[in-house]
């Protein structure tokens, strides 16, 4: 709002156009950017207010909030690399299998394929004894029909001798069977056994693993939280700091023409302050055309 438009808006309210919220919403608007303004030449010049007494207060003020503040940033570049950090170690523990975990797996497959074999070696040896059995069952019962035929005559000896030295072969023989069996026994046993303890060894790994993760999560969860808080503490920082940049901006460039040191501090931002003079101005007249002053 300049005086010209001023004067032609006050002639205009003479005849009767009257409009106290355009003139209230234009007031409000040049308010807004004057705050911004004194924001941001407070920004630009803080550091040359030092020896403005008035201004003390706001000077040593912005002195322990920049400190405070660069102490916050640091913290949250720290907290930063230590979450990217958890990140990365939850990401290899999820997407990667640790090699003594691979090296286990293999063995318990080594130790799965070898029992598989043993038990068919086992079943083919109980299939063979089975027969040997049978067989023997056989010659016993022959061999019994035979002694009680041969009891009463000479007949049948031959075959008699025949079938006891087939039955002593097939003792023989089921005993060797047995004893492999046994052998095949105690190497499952012993299989079951080394695949417990490899069982044992991948489920001691896998709790390790999980115990890992969870710490990651933990270290995760902690800063992220620690990390919300930090840039609360910046957020409020920066706040308090530019609500400080404002009261030096307003001060410095409403005394620019009347105290050496403010003219001295806002000399390389003149322009500012003479834009910052006419919206003072125009905030003014729009609140005198609205009847508001």
């Amino acid at each position: 709002m300049t005086s010209s438009r001023y004067l032609v808006a006050r002639f205009a309210q003479a005849f009767g156009f009257f409009r106290k919220n355009q003139r209230m919403a234009d007031a409000a608007s040049e308010m807004h950017l004057l705050r911004e303004a004194e924001a941001q030449l407070g920004f630009a010049i803080w550091e040359k207010v030092k020896d403005i007494e008035e201004l003390s207060v706001e000077y040593w003020n912005l002195r322990r909030f920049v400190k405070e503040r660069d102490i916050v940033r640091q913290k949250i570049e720290d907290c930063q690399e230590v979450l990217s950090q958890a990140h990365e170690e939850r990401s290899a523990l999820i997407n990667q299998t640790p090699i003594l975990n691979q090296e286990l797996l293999d063995t318990r497959n080594a130790i799965l394929a070898e029992l598989e074999t043993l038990a068919i070696q086992r079943d083919e040896i109980v299939a063979m004894a089975r027969d040997v059995r049978r067989s023997y069952d056989g010659l016993r019962a022959k061999l019994d029909v035979l002694t009680k035929e041969s009891d009463s005559s000479s007949a049948h000896s031959e075959e008699i001798a025949e079938a006891k030295s087939k039955l002593g072969e097939l003792k023989i023989k089921f005993a060797e069977l047995k004893q492999k069996r046994t052998d095949i026994g105690k190497q499952l046993d012993d299989g079951d056994k080394r695949m417990d303890e490899v069982e044992a060894e991948l489920e001691r790994a896998r709790k390790e693993r999980r115990l890992d993760a969870s710490e990651a999560f933990q270290v995760i969860g902690d800063n992220n939280k620690q990390l919300s808080e930090l840039r609360a503490g910046s957020e409020l920082l920066d706040t308090k700091m530019r609500q400080l940049y404002a009261e030096i901006g307003r001060y410095v460039s409403r005394h620019a023409k009347t105290n050496a040191a403010c003219a001295t501090a806002a000399a390389s931002h003149q322009g500012l302050v003479e834009v910052m003079r006419a919206l003072r101005r125009s905030i003014a007249l729009n609140h005198r055309l609205a009847g508001t002053m």
